[in-house]
């Protein structure tokens, strides 16, 4: 049964360059480390809902976007597994460091998911 790891992150727009640059480092290693599948997207048709949207989930600024991420695994605690791993990692120090992120990190919105159905 596999299990996904979901992001959405408000990056500035200046910073996409830096942003995808970190993220293929950061899928590299997660799927170096175990990770199924490891993918990121751009907002394309996201718009500011009356109540609840991805923009407002992450308090999106002006000159910002929203990215949403996830990274799959074979299953929870192969996730755990993997998560332990690229945590401890010494490569990604530097990018787990709040200073050297190119988004606002306290806005970042994540969970883990299990199947719930495939159509």
């Amino acid at each position: 049964m596999s299990y996904v790891d979901g992001f959405v992150v408000p990056v500035p727009r200046k910073n996409l360059p830096a942003y995808r640059r970190m993220a293929k480092k950061a899928g590299k290693d997660w799927r170096e480390h175990g990770a199924v599948e490891y993918k990121e997207w751009i907002s394309d048709d996201v718009k500011v809902g009356k109540l609840t949207s991805f923009p407002r989930s992450v308090k999106l600024k002006p000159g910002e976007t929203v990215v949403f991420a996830y990274i799959v695994y074979k299953s929870r605690a192969q996730r755990d597994r993997v998560n332990a791993k690229v945590m401890n990692d010494p490569r990604l120090a530097e990018m787990m460091d709040p200073k050297s992120m190119p988004f606002d990190g306290k806005r970042l919105i994540y969970g883990g998911f299990k199947i719930l159905i495939t159509a």
